[in-house]
């Protein structure tokens, strides 16, 4: 009982001094009009006796960017904050920038102000800001064209009407609100470069966010979309990342999906309902369960791309890249048709790469010089190596290049007489010349 009245006896020394959890708290890529991740400030009273904080408030006061919640009150200021020694108290901070009219980056500064027995404590807070477009519920129902001055917010749904097109330009980045999605019932043009790639991901850059999956729920190709491209792109951290819903009604494949990076999906990279389907020089990795899953057939043309599932988040079982003719609900078989040349196709399972056919109709198959990791002795053909580790520089770390005994150097069959050569193969992702025999997978060595 003694020990205790001690304890909460206040003292006024002005040596009594708070201390801090941190003494700057700085909140990652903000989107003006948008709030923030809440963070937490402990404040400690290390002191033998108790303290009495004459005052604790936000310098910027009700008109700050930033709000405070003290013991449960959300307040600017509050006064005589009693706290006993050896204990602490929490305050929950969060920001939300208002749009001011600038493109550029900046700074959003104040400061939370301690005053403990004449003495003045500060604890500072930033914030990195950025307006951006800000789209809910929105329709492109004319043809668009996004520049890349300042980012895009997607709120819900995002859908390009049928007959319509959506062309992002070089250096776009659209962020997605939870749960949000773009629907193209028209045309998406992703028009990407290797110095200036475009980003679809969440709109959470705190690094508590930075590599969650799931954020936001992906793009989605309908069955009126047409004439698809996405080129020099990286899409992260959705449920599905691209889901597209049938085979193309013109001459074009209905995506063209080249020198891009799809990655930290929830369930799949890439997902195919009887789709059609071209990529190069692409890398996909790290998806909570397939990297690429089609079914009810279709038409799939994979070549000099890297695929890599490693289990750093996520108990894996499924296959990285799953194939098959049939609808998994329905039992009906649809063709097939698929194509894998001079790829990678690795991870942690003993088995990357499911075939399954199921009817009677055609299963137009092309293997040939991929490595692949499998326990079908079957695929050991055609120039393709099984089971031997491709040895990428830092897979942990996103790094896919290859260290200079990969089995795959030199490997690749000659693809220099593809239609689609002098376009895109003639390059690997990072503009660099392939030569032939080339490396397998989307970077050359040399």
């Amino acid at each position: 009982f003694l020990i205790s009245c001690k304890k909460d006896e206040f003292t006024n020394s002005p040596s009594a001094k708070l201390n801090f959890s941190n003494q700057e708290i700085f909140f990652d890529t903000l989107f003006t009009a948008l709030n923030s991740v809440t963070t937490k400030l402990k404040v400690f009273n290390y002191n033998k006796n108790a303290v009495r904080i004459s005052e604790i408030k936000l310098f910027g006061g009700t008109s700050s960017p930033y709000q405070i919640n003290i013991n449960g009150q959300a307040t600017s200021q509050l006064a005589n904050v009693e706290l006993k020694g050896n204990d602490s108290l929490t305050i929950f901070i969060r920001a939300k920038i208002n749009p001011d009219g600038q493109k550029l980056p900046f700074i959003v500064s104040d400061s939370i102000e301690f005053l403990t027995n004449g003495n003045r404590q500060v604890v500072h807070l930033n914030a990195y800001a950025q307006n951006v477009h800000l789209l809910k519920n929105g329709i492109i129902s004319t043809p668009t064209e996004w520049e890349n001055d300042i980012p895009y917010i997607i709120y819900n749904d995002l859908k390009v009407a049928e007959n319509q097109t959506l062309t992002i330009k070089k250096g776009c980045r659209i962020y997605f609100h939870k749960d949000a999605k773009m629907v193209i019932a028209g045309t998406l043009k992703v028009e990407g470069s290797r110095t200036d790639t475009v980003t679809f991901s969440s709109d959470r850059l705190e690094r508590l966010y930075r590599d969650e999956p799931g954020q936001w729920k992906g793009i989605h190709f309908l069955g009126t979309s047409k004439n698809n491209s996405i080129n020099y792109t990286t899409i992260q951290n959705a449920i599905t990342g691209i889901q597209v819903d049938s085979l193309s009604s013109t001459a074009e494949p209905k995506l063209l999906l080249v020198n891009s990076i799809i990655k930290n999906m929830q369930i799949a990279g890439l997902v195919g309902y009887k789709a059609d389907i071209t990529g190069f020089n692409n890398l996909i990795y790290n998806c909570g369960q397939y990297l690429i899953y089609g079914v009810y057939g279709g038409k799939y043309n994979l070549k000099q791309n890297t695929f890599a599932n490693y289990n750093y988040v996520f108990a894996r079982r499924l296959p990285s890249l799953y194939f098959t003719d049939q609808n998994p609900q329905n039992g009906r078989t649809y063709a097939l048709e698929l194509t894998l040349v001079n790829n990678i196709i690795w991870g942690t399972l003993s088995n990357e790469l499911e075939i399954v056919k199921k009817g009677n109709l055609a299963l137009n198959l092309n293997l040939k010089t991929n490595l692949i990791k499998s326990t079908d002795a079957s695929l050991a053909t055609t120039g393709n190596i099984l089971n031997s580790d491709p040895n990428f520089i830092a897979s942990k770390e996103g790094n896919f290049h290859l260290q200079a005994n990969s089995i795959v150097i030199r490997k690749g069959t000659d693809l220099s007489t593809d239609p689609y050569y002098s376009s895109w193969i003639h390059l690997d992702s990072e503009e660099k010349n392939r030569l032939f025999p080339s490396e397998l997978g989307c970077y050359n060595f040399f």
